[in-house]
């Protein structure tokens, strides 16, 4: 396999070299069913049009809340209009899916609210004008970030560690036919070796500090974006946490406060 370096270490990598098919001797994860089958599905942004959870009109209701907030990156609001929350939260919850606030999706985990989802990506894009090349996403959950993700790089890796959120996100995305997503079931602390380097790679969990395994998986020129701690006497206290990657070293630059559920390894 032939991993291609960014010719300028300033310059975010674009899509590395496709990987070849893992053979079952060689996989230190458990995949289950890495892609998800069927074609690229492209959904042409509508005028908002009809009535309840189905209709585009909540989208763009949302993305127009988030741009008052501060998002300004283009494809991300586009991203955030095009997927629709509502399909990853439990029936009961419909009626908040595009409300700014975070849901619970079982096994004691939650779907993060918009404004941090958007928050995210755009820090993740911050300097890139296109798609992104590879990404990891550490923790799937319901797969909706998966599913954004889906529209703004050209190929996603995610990794979830509970078989109850890994199976559930996997029925969320078969509707939406995303080959571009490759979902895996391991311990997301130890990233994705077979998939590295990335142009980026993101964390939807908090640990006390990030994991020299993304760091060694990142590609010079590559960001990762993630939750930490603010220390062991506030293990609740937690912060965007931005790295960059270049042939100097590591530039890290601590964000806004936020709240994630803790980082965990292993699987269950």
């Amino acid at each position: 396999m032939t991993l291609h370096k960014p010719s300028q270490p300033k310059v975010r990598p674009g899509f590395p070299a496709r990987l070849d098919a893992p053979r079952a001797a060689d996989l230190t994860l458990r995949p289950a069913a890495v892609r998800l089958a069927g074609p690229v599905v492209s959904k042409p942004v509508l005028a908002p049009q009809g009535l309840g959870m189905d209709s585009n009109a909540v989208r763009h209701n949302m993305v127009a809340k988030l741009a008052k907030q501060g998002i300004t990156d283009s494809w991300v609001l586009k991203a955030m209009g095009q997927v629709e929350r509502h399909r990853f939260v439990d029936t009961a919850l419909v009626n908040q899916a595009y409300e700014d606030t975070s849901l619970p999706i079982g096994l004691g985990q939650t779907i993060s609210k918009p404004g941090v989802v958007s928050r995210m990506l755009e820090l993740l894009r911050q300097g890139h004008a296109g798609h992104l090349g590879r990404v990891l996403e550490i923790g799937t959950g319901c797969g909706y970030q998966a599913a954004v993700l889906s529209h703004l790089c050209q190929e996603v890796y995610s990794i979830e560690r509970l078989r109850g959120l890994h199976d559930k996100a996997r029925n969320n995305l078969r509707y939406f036919r995303l080959a571009n997503v490759h979902l895996l079931f391991g311990d997301g602390m130890l990233g994705y070796a077979k998939g590295a380097p990335y142009a980026g790679i993101i964390a939807a969990a908090g640990g006390e500090a990030v994991p020299q395994a993304w760091i060694d998986q990142l590609a010079v020129g590559g960001r990762l974006v993630a939750p930490v701690s603010c220390g062991a006497a506030s293990p609740a206290r937690q912060a965007l946490m931005v790295i960059d990657k270049t042939a100097q070293g590591l530039r890290q630059t601590v964000m806004e406060a936020v709240h994630f559920v803790p980082l965990k390894s292993g699987v269950d």
